[in-house]
C-alpha cells in the first residue's frame, strides 16, 4: 500500500448533496431586492449567512442583524418546500455506509437549516454534523473540517472532503484534506491534491480510496556487524522489517551481504554501498546516489519511486564513532567547547553527505522529498544543551528536519534512545552505566509531512554479552517514521 488508507468522508451540504444553492441564491436575491450577478458569487456562495448579511448591510445600510434574520426565514422556507438530493449522492453514502467508512456533513449553515436537510437526507447517513453554530470560525477557515475529524477520531490528511465552492475547498484543504470538487453553480480550479468531477454520479468508493495522499515508511537500522553477533539474524531481521511494514529501510554496519540478501529475501529493491551501507526499498530504485565506493563512514543514497510521478530520494548515513561525545561528557566531564570541537571529523562527514545530496539532483530547496537517515555517533542539540553538538545543527541549517522531535517534541517525556538497548553498562567492565542517547536519526526536508515516528526494539533484548539468543539482532534501536508525501 503507498496511499494512506481511507479514514472518513466528509462532506459539504449545500450544492454538494443538496440542490440548495439555487435556494440560497434565490433567498438573498429576495432580501437584496435585486438580482444578483456573477460579481456577487464570492459573498455568497459558500458563505456563512453572517458574512452574506454583513455584505448586504454594508451595501444597503440595512441593520446586519436583521438581514441575517431574514435570510435565514427565506432560505429555512425554500429549504422545506424544495429540496433535493444532489444526483449520485445517496447512492455514495449509503456505499460507504456498507464498506464502514464514517461520514461527516460540514457545513456553513446554520444548525436549524442543517438539521432539516439531515431529516430530508437521513440523519442515521451520518455520524457527525458540524454546522456555522458549532465553531468560531467557519468556512473558508478550516475549524469545521477540523472539528469533524476531531470529532469521528480521525487524521484530515486521511479524509476526502466532498464541495462544491471555492470557498468550501479553501477550507477542506487548510485542514489537510484531500478535495474532491463537484461544482454546481460556480466553477473550482483545477489544483494539486484537488479532483474535479462534474457529478457524484458514478463516483464509487474506490474512487474515493485513491485520493489520499502516499504514504512513505522509513527505517534507519544499524545492523551491527550484518547482525552476525546473534543467531538466525537474518531471519529476526526480515521478521522486524515485515511486522513494521516499513517501505525502505536505510541500513548501516552490512558487513557486506546484509543489504542485498535482505532485498532478496523479500523481493525489494536495493542498492549497496561499499561493505558498510545499503538501502532496500519496496519501490523501484530508478538512481543510485553518492559515491559508490564510499568507505565504511560515510553516506549513499537511492532514488525510490513511490507511484507514477511521485519520487524520493533515501540517503542513509554512518559517521565515526570516534571520539563519542556523550563518553566525554559523561566519563571525563570535558567542557562545552571541546566537546564541540571534537566533532570535527563527524562534521565534516555529514557535509559531505549534504553537499552529495545537493549535487544529487535535489536542490538546496528541496525540489523533490529527500529523507536522510543513519547512525551520526552524536547526540542531538535538539535532546541536550551541554554543548552545541554542531552535526545535528549543520543537518538543521541544511533544511532537514528531525522526523523524531517533530513527533515528539519534548525530549525529557520521549528521549527516543537508540543507544543502546543491549548496553546497560560500559564495556569496559567497570560497572559504570553506559549513557543512553539518541544517535540514529531520520531527518527529512522537501514535499514530506511526519504523521508518526517512534523507535523500535523488537522483544527485550538481553544485555552485553549475552546477546546471542536475542530476538532483536542490534545493539541500536531502529527509528521508523511515517511520512506523508505531500509534493510530487
Amino acid at each position: 500500500m503507498t496511499r494512506l488508507p481511507l479514514q472518513a468522508v466528509l462532506f459539504d451540504m449545500d450544492g454538494t448533496l443538496v440542490d440548495t444553492e439555487r435556494l440560497w441564491w434565490e433567498a438573498v436575491e429576495q432580501v437584496a431586492g435585486r438580482t444578483l450577478t456573477e460579481a456577487d458569487r464570492p459573498d455568497v456562495l459558500g458563505r456563512a449567512v453572517e458574512h452574506t448579511a454583513d455584505w448586504l448591510a454594508a451595501a444597503t445600510g440595512a441593520p446586519a442583524a436583521g438581514l441575517a434574520r431574514a435570510l435565514h426565514r427565506e432560505f429555512a422556507d425554500r429549504v422545506r418546500t424544495g429540496i433535493a438530493p444532489r444526483p449520485g449522492a445517496l447512492a455514495l453514502l449509503d456505499a460507504l455506509a456498507r464498506e464502514g467508512v464514517p461520514t461527516a456533513l460540514v457545513t456553513a449553515s446554520p444548525r436549524a437549516v442543517a438539521d432539516t436537510v439531515l431529516a430530508a437526507l437521513g440523519a442515521h447517513r451520518f455520524a457527525v454534523s458540524v454546522t456555522a453554530d458549532d465553531t468560531g470560525r467557519t468556512k473558508p477557515a478550516p475549524d469545521p473540517y477540523l472539528a469533524a475529524c476531531r470529532a469521528l477520531g480521525v487524521d484530515p490528511v486521511a479524509c476526502v472532503a466532498v464541495e462544491d465552492t471555492e470557498t468550501g475547498v479553501a477550507s477542506a484543504e487548510a485542514a489537510g484534506c484531500a478535495v474532491l470538487a463537484v461544482p454546481s453553480l460556480a466553477p473550482v480550479p483545477a489544483a494539486p491534491g484537488r479532483t474535479l468531477r462534474t457529478s457524484l454520479e458514478g463516483v464509487t468508493v474506490t474512487d474515493l480510496r485513491t485520493l489520499p495522499p502516499h504514504r512513505l515508511r522509513v527505517m534507519t537500522w544499524n545492523v551491527w556487524y550484518g547482525g552476525t553477533k546473534v543467531r538466525d539474524h537474518r531471519a529476526k531481521q526480515l521478521k522486524a522489517i515485515t511486522e513494521t511494514d516499513v517501505d525502505v529501510v536505510g541500513l548501516q554496519e552490512t558487513h557486506g551481504t546484509a543489504a542485498r540478501e535482505l532485498a532478496d529475501a523479500l523481493g525489494w529493491y536495493v542498492h549497496e554501498a561499499g561493505d558498510n551501507l545499503g538501502v532496500i526499498s519496496r519501490f523501484p530504485v530508478t538512481a543510485r546516489l553518492g559515491d559508490p565506493g564510499v568507505g565504511f563512514y560515510g553516506a549513499a543514497g537511492a532514488r525510490v519511486r513511490i507511484a507514477e510521478g511521485v519520487e524520493a530520494d533515501i540517503w542513509t548515513a554512518h559517521l565515526d564513532y570516534t571520539p563519542y561525545g556523550p563518553y566525554e561528557a559523561a566519563f571525563d566531564a570535558l567542557p562545552a567547547d571541546d566537546l564541540a570541537a571534537h566533532e570535527g571529523v563527524r562534521l565534516a562527514q555529514l557535509r559531505d553527505a549534504l553537499e552529495r545530496i545537493d549535487d544529487s539532483g535535489t536542490g538546496g530547496s528541496g525540489t523533490r522529498p529527500v529523507v536522510l537517515v543513519g547512525d551520526f555517533n552524536c547526540p542531538s542539540h535538539l535532546d541536550r544543551t551541554d554543548a552545541p553538538w554542531p552535526v545535528t545543527k549543520a543537518a538543521e541549517a541544511a533544511g532537514f528536519a528531525d522526523s523524531y522531535r517533530e513527533a515528539h517534541p519534548d525530549p525529557v517525556r520521549d528521549p527516543g534512545h537508540t543507544w543502546s538497548p543491549v548496553h546497560a553498562e560500559h564495556e569496559d567492565g567497570s560497572g559504570r552505566p553506559e549513557p543512553q542517547d539518541r544517535i540514529d536519526y531520520v531527518l527529512h526536508r522537501g514535499g514530506l509531512r511526519v504523521l508518526d515516528s517512534r523507535t523500535y526494539v523488537r522483544g527485550t533484548p538481553r544485555p552485553w554479552p549475552d546477546v546471542e539468543d536475542n530476538a532483536w539482532p542490534s545493539d541500536h534501536a531502529a527509528v521508523i517514521t511515517t511520512f506523508v508525501v505531500t509534493e510530487k
